[in-house]
């Protein structure tokens, strides 16, 4: 297939959505967009563009599962902050007259609270958590190289006595060029609705979501890198502080703004960056960059690491086993692990005692 029209059809994609864009606080079900996989919060916290039997990637990506995660389990966890924990578990089974299919549960659990009035006093305590089943299916198309995939997500979220239930639509498309080790890949996220609001009257929406991504392996060269352009459908991203004075203190004057800088600024906030090297087939090291988090979350004063992340996988015996560490602020990073292993592989031990 001729690589110019498959650029072409992913931008057609992209555009062919329209809607009121939103970003992270003006939605509901925010937590579909934490990232799951170990790998994903080692490489920056997007990767929709690697095609590689890795089950855990195409919770992002649909259109990333393969004919080769027949019988395949990924499990990760995440030790998030101020006691939340939230993971994700999923199989994969290739089904006759169908194709291959996989089915996960997406938790985030925020803990216990204690339950108190409007003047202090305490009556117990009381949970919160948020839950989505997925169903996704991808398939080839036109040729073997063009891969398109949809997940279905059923969403419950509860939060003390107030409960809310949805439902939402992932499409991707992967493209992929073998002898080049190129992919690029595009995904429309959160297509959907909030069918039981917490309150009468109060429905939210979903966080719709564009993102277009490549991914390189250079020729003869150990590593992989992958580059990310996420909420195509908004522009401006950047948040504007109340707290920051926007005149001038002594004349009253407005503070003049560098236009190129300000551009920089806005399309920096779309990318994240992740590489990947290959120490052996067995071993993995990552590093990833997110220049949104870090804007919105470092101090002035002492920026510090907040917007790296980095991260390893290794594989042992029949298990692939993948840590991510992201950091957000001086204050703290988030710890996530992740397991996935092929159930074939261990009827083939079997089947050869």
């Amino acid at each position: 297939m001729n690589f110019k029209r498959v650029v072409f059809l992913f931008c057609a994609i992209a555009v062919a959505v329209s809607t009121k864009a939103q970003v992270g606080g003006n939605n509901t079900f925010e937590f579909l967009n934490l990232p799951i996989s170990a790998r994903v919060t080692a490489l920056g916290g997007n990767l929709i563009s690697v095609k590689d039997n890795d089950l855990n990637v195409s919770l992002i990506n649909p259109s990333l599962l393969t004919d080769s995660m027949d019988n395949n389990i990924a499990l990760s966890y995440v030790n998030y902050f101020a006691d939340v924990n939230y993971g994700y578990v999923a199989y994969a089974k290739k089904i006759k007259k169908i194709g291959l299919m996989s089915f996960g549960i997406q938790y985030l659990d925020y803990g216990k609270f204690i339950r108190a009035d409007e003047i202090g006093n305490t009556d117990g305590t009381f949970g919160a958590s948020e839950m989505s089943f997925n169903v996704s299916y991808a398939r080839s198309i036109i040729d073997s190289n063009l891969t398109i995939g949809a997940t279905l997500k059923t969403i419950y979220s509860q939060l003390e006595s107030y409960t809310s239930s949805g439902s939402a639509l992932d499409i991707g498309a992967t493209y992929v060029r073998p002898k080049q080790n190129f992919v690029v890949a595009a995904v429309i996220k959160n297509i959907g609705r909030q069918w039981k609001t917490y309150t009468p009257g109060n429905r939210e929406p979903l966080p719709f979501e564009i993102q277009i991504g490549i991914s390189k392996k250079p020729k003869h060269v150990p590593f992989r890198y992958s580059i990310i352009y996420e909420n195509i459908e908004k522009w401006n991203l950047t948040y504007v502080d109340p707290a920051v004075s926007t005149t001038d203190p002594l004349t009253g004057d407005p503070i003049k703004q560098n236009k190129y800088k300000n551009f920089g600024d806005k399309l920096m906030r779309h990318i994240v960056v992740g590489g990947e090297f290959i120490i052996t087939k067995n071993l993995f090291l990552r590093l990833g960059y997110n220049y949104q988090r870090r804007a919105e979350l470092k101090i002035a004063e002492k920026r510090g690491m907040t917007g790296f992340s980095f991260g390893f996988g290794f594989r042992i015996y029949k298990f692939h086993f993948s840590y991510g560490r992201a950091v957000y602020h001086l204050a703290g990073a988030t710890n996530n692990f992740s397991i996935s292993f092929d159930l074939n592989s261990f009827h083939k031990t079997v089947a050869r005692m």
